[in-house]
């Protein structure tokens, strides 16, 4: 939402009401502050925010009636009360008294509908706080278990309707695009139509698959940046999309496409592989391995419906404004593109005694790897937690830690690997591989998946390896003194991975891993 204090002029019809919504007499405040996105305007005044439909219509939507309008003000506080029951109040009208004037919430006949809400903070939405460099790394962690809790309240929804309008939303894209040659190249408009209904065909048995399973649901449908609030300092998504129940529902993953989307368009990879790897980590669900494959064509898809919905803004936008708007509605599509780009997945091993930073190092090369936004990481401590229904920082019995416990969690993690890495996308395990056995398994199922396999072996000195755990925050892995020692003791034999020094600082060791990555990506290519 942007604050558009100089926007053009609204709908005639809608000029006496919005002249009314704008004045503080009407609440009785001080100010009252106006903002404007393509299909509403927000009135914030006090602790309330208005919220009424413009009267317009798009292609993808339509609120160029009243009755229209109440509907779609009823539809919004229904679904929203779903994801911010504490921000959504009730539908007010806006009326016609009996001396001819207009009142908000009074007696005589609606003219207008709107929403009423709790008003919150509008500069400590996802967007502003991007915006200020203020989205760190704590905050995105947070935001990825909440929306996994969100996915998880979600209605599945029958999926065969969902499934088959994807086709039609590429079509329209595609037409959106083609009226507005200014803007995008005929070339690479049919370019991408081509990839996406190509990538679509592909993906069509894997996405009636997981309907069936029941992954298809009534999600957010607009889970951008802009439409999460931080109340209280947790992620709290509101304004989700009630205009029509089939642009709403969709793959879970297709919802968390957006945000991912998002955060990858403002540049913050970083900050988007850890929702990646947060919400996987918190839905728990092993079908998603394989469901990775369709998240470089949902990303694509919401880039190219961004790019659509920012062009159609132009008409509505302040003549000073609309150079910037169209930049904006460019870079979405070149996302689009790039988003579909092929991209060899890799296995990559980070192995090592406790201590020698492993975990550290895996989730800084994720945002690095290809595809965006960046590798999956798997860890040996989470699932032995997930294994036990326990979790994350609960620390678990020593009989969790048993031989047969231990070969049961590699298992699973070599088995994940290869449905991640077969999905086409790239995998870091995170394991202390100290058995040759193990180190064996899981370079056998990177050759049976097709993938690159790189394997990085950390080492330390035990004083250094004792100083980490011992000063160790609350985390996944249960190591502590007394294990780092007895690991000492660990028979790991010829260890034919790269032996990475991890004795010096993160970035170091980081360093270290990039350049070995790259030496071996290039080895391959100039073989």
């Amino acid at each position: 939402m942007s604050d558009v204090n100089s926007a053009p002029t609204m709908h005639r019809s809608q000029a006496a009401v919005l002249k009314l919504l704008a004045d503080p007499a009407t609440y009785g405040v001080a100010e009252v502050r106006r903002c404007d996105t393509h299909a509403a305007s927000v009135f914030l005044a006090g602790d309330r925010a208005i919220k009424i439909k413009r009267a317009v219509r798009y292609p993808f939507l339509d609120y160029s009636t009243l009755d229209k309008r109440k509907a779609a003000c009823a539809a919004e506080l229904a679904v929203n009360r779903a994801f911010a029951p504490q921000l959504y109040r009730r539908i007010v009208p806006i009326t016609r008294e009996a001396d001819g004037a207009l009142a908000l919430d009074g007696a005589g006949e609606p003219v207008e509908w709107a929403v009423e809400m709790a008003r919150f903070d509008e500069n400590a939405t996802l967007d502003h706080l991007a915006a200020r460099g203020e989205l760190d790394d704590t905050l995105a962690h947070k935001l990825a278990i909440a929306v996994a809790a969100m996915h998880e309240r979600a209605s599945p929804v029958e999926p065969s309707a969902w499934i088959a309008a994807l086709e039609g939303f590429i079509i329209e894209n595609t037409a959106a695009f083609d009226a507005r040659g200014d803007l995008f190249a005929r070339g690479d408009v049919a370019a991408l139509q081509q990839k996406m209904l190509a990538t679509l065909s592909r993906l069509r048995p894997l996405l009636v698959a997981r309907g069936r399973l029941g992954l298809i649901r009534r999600g957010h449908g607009d889970l951008h940046l802009g439409n999460v609030a931080v109340l209280d300092g947790d992620p709290v998504a509101f304004d989700a999309l009630e205009f029509d129940p089939t642009f709403a529902a969709g793959d879970l993953l297709y919802d968390l496409a957006f945000l991912l989307m998002d955060l990858v368009e403002r540049g913050l990879e970083r900050s988007a592989n850890i929702v990646l790897n947060g919400y996987f980590a918190a839905a728990r669900r092993v079908e998603d391995c394989d469901g990775i494959a369709a998240l470089p064509f949902f990303m694509s898809l919401r880039a190219a419906i961004r790019a659509k919905v920012t062009a159609a803004k132009l008409a509505l936008t302040a003549p000073a404004d609309k150079d910037a708007l169209a930049r904006s509605a460019q870079k979405y599509f070149a996302l689009a593109l790039k988003l579909l780009q092929p991209n060899k997945p890799m296995i990559v091993c980070t192995g090592g005694l406790s201590g020698t930073g492993k975990s550290v190092l895996a989730r800084a090369l994720a945002p690095l790897l290809a595809p965006l936004p960046g590798a999956l990481v798997l860890r040996s401590d989470v699932e032995r937690k997930a294994l036990h229904g326990s979790a994350e920082n609960e620390r678990l019995p020593i009989e969790a830690y048993r031989p047969e416990i231990t070969a049961q969690v590699y298992a699973l993690l070599i088995d994940k690997a290869g449905r991640v890495a077969r999905a086409g996308h790239s995998v870091i395990v995170d394991a202390v591989f100290a058995r040759p056995h193990q180190r064996a398994a899981i370079e056998a199922k990177a050759i049976d998946s097709g993938a690159d396999f790189h394997g990085l072996f950390l080492v330390a000195d035990l004083s250094t390896r004792l100083s980490r755990v011992g000063s160790r925050g609350p985390d996944a892995s249960d190591a502590d003194t007394t294990i780092a020692r007895r690991q000492e003791d660990y028979a790991i034999g010829d260890v034919a991975w790269e032996i990475i020094d991890a004795s010096g600082s993160p970035e170091e060791t980081l360093d270290q891993a990039r350049a070995e990555l790259l030496r071996r990506s290039q080895g391959r290519v100039s073989s």
